[in-house]
């Protein structure tokens, strides 16, 4: 069977936010959905389901000394995503398996590096949380959470960009802990949310207080042992102000600072030594070795009804630079996915 393979392309590196300009939908090429004879080791597959992720705009400009090299213009954009094998010789996947991993943002993709793909089970959970609750989001959340942040019963917790993609996970993960959670989102709707679905003791819009360091003194008059950070910029400086003795901040995302060729400076660090905060970036790629404890865990507090998701699926890879786009600007509410095909 011949069709036309329609694909997302960056049209050139950008300097800023990225628009949905700097993207285009081209219909491409016509593709034989067989794999050809020489292609050993490869899997061709159709993508079901793809994953907006805040890390691609980093992918989209021209920087070179990253964890992960830039997309180059005129390319197909890549990020994780669900799919079906269409056809396979890889003896590891067979046709009709569904898989998660690095794929291209277009309806159909040839992959030769087969080894980081992950054969998905199929079960009474939506396959769309595989590229949110159970996949990179929500092991981001996992590993940051119980890794990098060392959380105890009781710790005074806060999480930016809370309403999020790994936000919603980090706080529910903490209520179960044990633990006393705030989160800060851009709309009263995000900051409902938190509160009343998400389970999380407090929650508030940043965008509505003129002084960031004393809304967090209000919500925290004793200090903050844990800030799982994913935004930077000033509500990094402004939690630093308010941190316990020996708290604990994982740097999860910059997501302030990735529309700046200048980037903001940090004005507060000497409140590190003072209070011996630990701060740590990291990536979920660095704990690996715990993604089957994680899924456990994960898929078990799901079933029991101790954690819930909340996703925002845009329908049609048409409807893909823009959902990317949406992230920047608070426009989604939950993860971010993008439904090319629901077969």
């Amino acid at each position: 069977m011949e069709v036309r393979n329609r694909k997302v392309v960056l049209k050139g590196f950008i300097t800023g936010a990225p628009k949905e300009t700097d993207m285009e939908v081209k219909e491409g090429d016509k593709i034989v959905l067989q794999l050809p004879e020489d292609a050993k080791g490869a899997v061709l597959v159709k993508n079901l389901y793809l994953s907006c992720d805040p890390y691609m705009r980093g992918r989209m400009r021209e920087s070179y000394d990253s964890y992960i090299p830039p997309f180059q213009p005129g390319s197909v954009i890549e990020g994780f995503g669900l799919c079906k094998v269409i056809d396979s010789t890889d003896p590891n996947f067979s046709k009709e398996d569904l898989v998660s991993g690095i794929t291209g943002w277009e309806e159909y993709s040839l992959i030769h590096n087969t080894d980081k793909l992950r054969k998905i089970a199929t079960s009474d959970m939506p396959l769309s949380y595989h590229l949110g609750l159970l996949g990179m989001p929500g092991f981001t959340a996992y590993a940051g959470f119980y890794e990098v942040c060392s959380p105890k019963k009781g710790d005074f917790v806060f999480v930016s960009a809370a309403s999020g993609a790994v936000g919603q996970i980090v706080g529910q993960l903490a209520k179960l802990h044990g633990c006393y959670v705030v989160g800060s989102a851009g709309s009263k709707q995000k900051v409902e949310l938190l509160k009343n679905k998400l389970s999380f003791d407090e929650a508030f819009n940043y965008k509505e207080e003129p002084d960031l360091a004393v809304a967090l003194k209000r919500y925290f008059p004793q200090g903050i042992d844990i800030y799982f950070d994913n935004v930077g910029g000033p509500m990094l400086d402004a939690a630093l102000v308010n941190m316990r003795v020996h708290g604990r901040v994982a740097v999860c995302g910059m997501v302030s600072q990735h529309s700046f060729s200048d980037p903001q400076g940090i004005h507060n660090l000497y409140t590190i030594v003072k209070n011996r905060v630990n701060i740590k970036g990291f990536l979920q790629s660095d704990y690996l070795h715990l993604y089957p404890k994680f899924l456990e865990c994960v898929q078990a507090y799901y079933k029991e009804g101790k954690i819930v998701y909340i996703e925002d699926v845009s329908d049609g890879l048409e409807s893909a630079p823009g959902a990317l786009v949406g992230l920047f600007s608070g426009r989604n509410v939950g993860k971010q996915v993008v439904c090319v095909s629901k077969e």
